[in-house]
């Protein structure tokens, strides 16, 4: 089983991303998304703009509270389980890290590649669960122990029992993430009907993420790959029993 197979299995056409992720806003929190409702179609400052663009700039502020409760509700959802996702892939690889320094000097700095990645998704979705005001899931201090020690275990069981599971986790994840836009991308064209072509940026900003850290997780799926991770023994066992954990994690994260 190569990488392509799982590009095959995940891929979520970039074209159609990028279609929905035109002029991102970063900083603007879902309740200064820039759009012109239907119901506003009698705005002067919507009347006076005559195309997609300037009903950005000069649309009225449509606030969170006016998105449709399942909207909000996956929103919420979403940046409460990448929090706590993202939380723990970078103290799987932290633990692989702490190991890997001491045992096996010559792959600790690609294992440091990736968890540098992770700690920057990690710190984005920090950003995005202050700035948008979500709980974190109530079970973080499980969270933390659980993966700092699969990294843990698994740098001790040897380089390909690592690299078996970056595999697993990746896969879940990489699954996780494309499912995500996916709804995301159905939320901003039904948003474009409803809103005569105009999209929120804020939500646009957010596809972009996740669609950013999706490609970086795929990004370390196949350097698993690359570095023997189907050499691990017990292969399977190992790889479904993570995967089964990842799953777990996922469901219970989104809502506690």
């Amino acid at each position: 089983m190569n990488l392509s197979y799982y590009q095959r299995l995940y891929s979520l056409s970039r074209t159609s991303i990028e279609k929905t992720a035109l002029r991102l806003s970063y900083n603007r929190p879902f309740s200064s998304a820039v759009v012109c409702l239907n119901s506003d179609k009698g705005d002067p400052e919507c009347e006076s703009t005559t195309n997609s663009k300037d009903r950005l700039q000069y649309g009225i502020r449509k606030q969170l509270s006016s998105l449709s409760p399942e909207t909000r509700n996956f929103l919420s959802r979403l940046i409460r389980v990448d929090q706590a996702g993202e939380l723990g892939a970078d103290l799987i690889y932290k633990g692989q890290h702490t190991i890997f320094k001491r045992t096996m000097p010559s792959i600790e700095p690609l294992i440091k590649h990736m968890w540098d990645q992770e700690i920057y998704h990690h710190k984005t979705f920090d950003h995005l669960q202050v700035h948008h005001r979500v709980r974190p899931s109530l079970l973080t201090p499980i969270w933390r122990v659980a993966a700092y020690g699969l990294g843990v275990s698994t740098a001790l069981m040897g380089k390909e029992a690592a690299m078996a599971c970056t595999l697993a986790v990746e896969t879940v994840i990489g699954g996780h993430y494309n499912n995500q836009l996916r709804e995301l991308v159905s939320i901003l064209e039904k948003e474009a009907r409803e809103c005569d072509g105009v999209k929120s940026e804020e939500l646009q900003s957010l596809a972009k993420t996740v669609s950013e850290f999706r490609d970086d997780e795929l990004e370390h799926l196949d350097t698993a790959i690359e570095n023997d991770a189907q050499l691990a023994r017990p292969y399977v066992l190992l790889t479904e029993t993570i995967k089964a954990g990842c799953r777990a994690a996922v469901w219970t994260a989104e809502r506690v």
